[in-house]
């Protein structure tokens, strides 16, 4: 995780005066995971840049946590993008010039607007490239968005978030303090009053007027009681009551699909489902008349928390099956897999890099055998009706197949394994691209 400002014109080398950093010396400390180091690559009257890189240690952030336990931060990315973490690391190696209280001889300058480049990255989020050029454009910044490279595919989907324009450096700390999480919208630490008071004070002078004021209000502070706290907040007016029927997400289509398809088996008393996350599915497995064992299978830790509060609310009410919550991977093979009716894959393929993949429907098809198995993957034919600017509809996807790609993908796998292979579309159908999901199903033939 790292931060590059650059700036230029008469006066830059007091910079190093606003930060209170001494370009003669490697700023270095050590904190919880974390090595948070400062260097001045440029120094000169009329040019410098300084670089702060935050080193993290996966395994060590999660220490005495209650994620300790969880193997997810061997396998994901997440510990090392962008985030509140090094937002907090940054604001402590930078409060003096983030507070704007350097010594009284340079006080002068913190409203003197400098000439800035300013890039941070990688970034892992959900927003697309427009999204966010819109947080950025408001105060006056030209943005440029870069992908970086990756070893495993051919572009990574992280990205590099260049801002150009005339800023005070107090400003263009305040706007990323700010917008760093809520672009990467995952937050390490409980959401309290003290995130109020951060928002309050970093959102001075500029997110009163933003126009995605409500989405960064949203954003950072989550909850609505929290959100109404905040002197930013304004409550919406309505001048209008629209009885429009709800429209449904693609997820509830898909589990709708999957769901309608699992009623009319003829077999279906045990059913694994495997990357269950918080359980979604596994629940409205669990009211599935005929259905007696559900395996509700998820590598990790945190999301099989909220599962099991999930199974426990859905206990009171009649006719519902617990889903049983097990710890396992697709790259792990468990004797508890085999030979079950339904085996469901719902949205799971996509995350796992591609080459791994024959390997995981060898162990589906030869070791597991489930009479039916149900994969849905997105239809990468159909971004263009999203008008997207990026590749992937999720910054975790190592890849998004096409319709002919996921046919070709599919007679790979099942050629030498005893399946019948058919295909549904999921989602409101393009004439020209299909569907936005696609859904394969598997069933196992009598030998």
């Amino acid at each position: 995780m790292q931060l590059s400002i650059t700036v230029k014109g008469p006066g830059s080398e007091v910079v190093s005066y606003l930060i209170a950093k001494n370009p003669n010396n490697l700023y270095e400390r050590g904190e919880k995971g974390l090595t948070v180091r400062l260097v001045y690559p440029t120094f000169t009257s009329e040019e410098v840049q300084f670089l702060i890189y935050v080193k993290t240690d996966p395994v060590d952030l999660v220490k005495n946590s209650s994620d300790f336990y969880d193997i997810t931060h061997y396998i994901n990315d997440r510990e090392f993008a962008a985030s509140s973490i090094f937002v907090s690391s940054i604001r402590k190696a930078l409060g003096t010039a983030l507070n704007g209280k350097p010594a009284e001889e340079y006080a002068s300058w913190v409203e003197h607007p400098f000439e800035m480049e300013l890039t941070f990255g990688p970034i892992a989020t959900d927003l697309s490239n427009r999204e966010l050029e819109a947080l950025f454009a408001p105060m006056g910044y030209t943005i440029k968005i870069e992908y970086g490279e990756s070893f495993l595919r051919e572009k990574s989907s992280a990205r590099f978030v260049t801002l150009l324009g005339k800023q005070t450096l107090q400003n263009a700390l305040k706007h990323i303090s700010i917008l760093i999480p809520v672009i990467d919208n995952y937050k390490h630490y409980f959401i309290d009053e003290r995130e109020l008071e951060k928002l309050d004070r970093y959102g001075e002078g500029w997110l009163e007027e933003h126009p995605q004021k409500a989405f960064i209000l949203k954003r950072s502070l989550r909850f609505q009681k929290m959100i109404s706290q905040s002197r930013f907040y304004e409550k919406e007016t309505k001048t209008e009551e629209k009885h429009e029927p709800p429209k449904l997400r693609l997820n509830d289509l898909r589990y709708e699909a999957i769901i309608k398809y699992i009623k009319a088996l003829p077999k279906k008393g045990t059913i694994v489902d495997f990357g269950a996350g918080e359980g979604k599915l596994s629940v409205q497995l669990g009211f599935i008349e005929g259905v007696q064992e559900i395996l509700s299978i998820e590598p990790s830790n945190k999301a099989r928390l909220k599962a099991l509060e999930r199974f426990e609310q859905a206990k009171e009410k009649r006719g519902f099956v617990e889903p049983q919550s097990l710890a396992g991977s697709l790259f792990y093979y468990d004797e508890r897999l085999i030979n079950k009716d339904v085996m469901v894959l719902c949205e799971v393929i996509e995350h796992i890099d591609e080459y791994r993949l024959a390997g995981v429907f060898e162990t589906i098809f030869k070791d597991y055998r489930p009479e039916v198995l149900i994969v849905t993957t997105p239809n990468q034919e159909y971004n263009v009706v999203y008008e997207m600017d990026v590749a992937m509809r999720h910054h975790d996807h190592r890849f998004e197949w096409t319709r002919a790609e996921l046919r070709q993908k599919v007679e790979a796998w099942s050629k030498l394994y005893p399946y019948q292979v058919s295909y549904q579309g999921i989602g409101e159908e393009n004439q020209l691209y299909g569907h936005p999901t696609q859904m394969v199903i598997f069933k196992r033939e009598e030998i």
